[in-house]
């Protein structure tokens, strides 16, 4: 894949740019958006970016940073789940909690935030405790949004416990969206200014990316992905008044940012922010090498987006004013499914063969297809044919043997209770494993299974969870026809 972004030189700027705003204060306390690990939305649609990006940008920090995490209460009591992993909020916060402790990165404390005497709560405490995480409680705030007089006093802010930090760098973070991180900051810089201390607050956000234009592909991509919570880029209009510069931010952080302006502004003493944009921190811009390249990738992603929403809502998983939205910007940006070449591909092979069938791109330009059959899903049928062509191996040499293949089958006669036994995805991969140990020919073929990472792919039909989630593992970018 031919890259449009330079993730070594972002790392390099955006860890000078942070490190210039923690100069300015005493201590830094600063949101922290998006996706610590893990973050393939940025590297769809900024060929070049590192999925792990921001991690290493922590690890480059770590010496003089600690970490706060947010959950709120609502979330841990409904258990509420994330769709990219399919696990809690709460299981997330603990993954991601260990993962920084493995790389000796400080977490300081979890707090729960909007607590409302969820008895839920408990058990979580229970487990950071176990951990040895400090945990906090965070009930609403009184008076907020509107009453600055009574958010910033000592019935306001000054209820919240004032959280023990010892670095210069506070990233405050969390598991999913409207978990509590800006209350928590603001919460801390009262506390803070209480005690002498001059602290700072900002922004961490990747996307939208301020400097790039309102209807840059990038921009829209981070509309598209966030339909199902309404975020409407928009032009900073107080970034335009105080500079004469247009940039690009989104709509909720607009429209609070004057009640925000405002407690900065009695906290601390004076206004340091013109705009929600002088906020932010962000570097991406500067490190597109080639913005072609990435205008078409976040052109795809968009696309990508839109039929994730339609089966998203034919599953009722969402509204119809999320596929609206999406309709809406691949209209402005003059978008079509067509441009997916896969998509026509797989309906002509669907429609020909009467079965359901999957296509995918591979790095040559070749579309290979699998559809599926009495042996095989349609999933494990492409990613075979895809191995096949990779490796250069004859269409008409078997890769599963057929003894492992009899011994799947009955093992899954015995225990399943479906009327077909075909091997879905996970199966196939087992079996081939299983036949790898004997057959260097399939050993070749799965140490090039790397080389399906970026593929972009699309079934005729949604693909269940389970096999869906391998696809994701793989790094293939699929998407489905709303059809069950």
């Amino acid at each position: 894949m031919e890259k449009g972004f330079d993730s070594e030189l972002y790392l390099k700027v955006q860890t000078e740019k942070i490190e210039e705003r923690i100069k300015m204060f005493d201590k830094l306390y600063i949101e922290f958006g998006g996706k610590i690990f893990d973050d393939y939305h940025a590297s769809r649609v900024l060929p070049g970016f590192e999925p792990d990006a921001k991690i290493k940008l922590l690890k480059r920090l770590k010496n003089d940073m600690e970490v706060i995490f947010c959950i709120s209460a609502e979330d841990i009591d409904k258990s509420k789940i994330r769709a990219d992993y399919g696990i809690s909020y709460e299981m997330e916060l603990i993954r991601l909690i260990d993962n920084l402790k493995e790389m000796d990165i400080d977490i300081n404390s979890v707090v729960i935030t909007m607590y409302r005497e969820e008895e839920s709560v408990k058990k979580l405490q229970d487990v950071l405790k176990e951990k040895n995480i400090k945990s906090y409680i965070h009930r609403p705030t009184e008076g907020y949004p509107s009453d600055v007089e009574l958010i910033v006093s000592d019935n306001g802010y000054g209820k919240n416990p004032y959280i023990e930090t010892t670095k210069k760098l506070i990233v405050v973070t969390a598991p999913g969206p409207n978990s509590g991180k800006l209350g928590t900051c603001l919460s801390q810089l009262y506390h803070e200014y209480k005690r002498g201390v001059k602290a700072g607050y900002a922004k961490f956000e990747t996307f939208p990316v301020w400097n790039l234009g309102l209807m840059h592909p990038v921009n829209v991509a981070y509309e598209a992905a966030t339909a199902d919570l309404g975020d409407v880029n928009m032009i900073d209009s107080f970034h335009l008044e105080a500079y004469n510069i247009n940039a690009v931010n989104y709509n909720r952080d607009i429209s609070t940012f004057p009640i925000l302006k405002n407690i900065l502004t009695k906290i601390m003493g004076k206004s340091i922010y013109n705009s929600p944009t002088d906020m932010g921190v962000n570097m991406i811009k500067q490190c597109i090498t080639n913005d072609e390249v990435v205008r078409k990738a976040a052109e795809m992603e968009i696309i990508r987006r839109y039929y994730t929403a339609l089966c998203d809502y034919k599953q009722e998983l969402c509204s119809k004013e999320v596929v609206e939205r999406i309709e809406i910007l691949m209209n402005k940006l003059n978008l079509s499914t067509k441009q997916r070449d896969v998509v026509d591909v797989a309906l002509a092979k669907s429609k020909e063969e009467k079965r359901e069938v999957i296509a995918i791109k591979l790095d040559n330009g070749k579309i290979i297809t699998g559809k599926e059959s009495e042996l095989l899903s349609a999933t494990s049928a492409m990613l075979i044919n895809a191995l096949k062509e990779i490796t250069k191996i004859p269409d008409d040499v078997y890769m599963l043997s057929p003894e492992v293949l009899e011994a799947i089958f009955n093992t899954k006669k015995k225990t399943s209770y479906k009327t077909s036994y075909c091997l879905n995805i996970q199966e196939t991969l087992i079996a081939l494993s299983i036949c790898a140990a004997t057959n260097p020919v399939i050993k070749q073929a799965l140490n090039k299974i790397n080389k399906l990472k970026g593929a972009e792919a699309h079934s005729t039909y949604i693909i269940e969870k389970s096999e869906l989630n391998v696809i994701k593992s793989l790094g293939i970018n699929l998407t489905c026809e709303p059809k069950m």
